[in-house]
């Protein structure tokens, strides 16, 4: 909303304050100069906000867009998720296997130390 300056009615009050028609006529005029160069400035500066204002604004599109990427994601966690108990999995089995070999080649050294000392 453009603001409005009566430059008359200003003309008039400094009239009766003691100004002359010429002081005061200067006076309004660059009064009024003033108001416009703030107007024109506000409006700038308005008509800029808005400009950055609409480019910050999220679309239906964008909002489907970050959908599609974060089920992709989740997919892509569900997936690693799986991976990592598959290898647990796979570790644990061969720390077992590892153990019963070790079991068994200590058992055998055992027996042979005994069949070794029984001689």
């Amino acid at each position: 909303m453009p603001i409005t300056f009566d430059t008359l009615a200003y003309m008039k009050k400094l009239e009766a304050a003691g100004f002359s028609r010429a002081q005061a006529e200067v006076q309004a005029e660059a009064f009024r100069v003033q108001a416009e160069a703030q107007e024109a400035s506000r409006k700038k500066t308005f008509s800029e906000f808005e400009l950055h204002a609409h480019k910050e604004l999220a679309t239906r599109e964008d909002f489907l867009t970050l959908r599609t990427e974060l089920q992709s994601m989740r997919g892509e966690i569900w997936r690693l998720d799986n991976q990592l108990i598959t290898n647990k999995h796979e570790i644990l089995k061969w720390v077992v296997r590892t153990m019963i070999g070790l079991a068994a080649f200590i058992c055998s050294v055992i027996g042979m130390g005994v069949a070794f000392l029984m001689k």
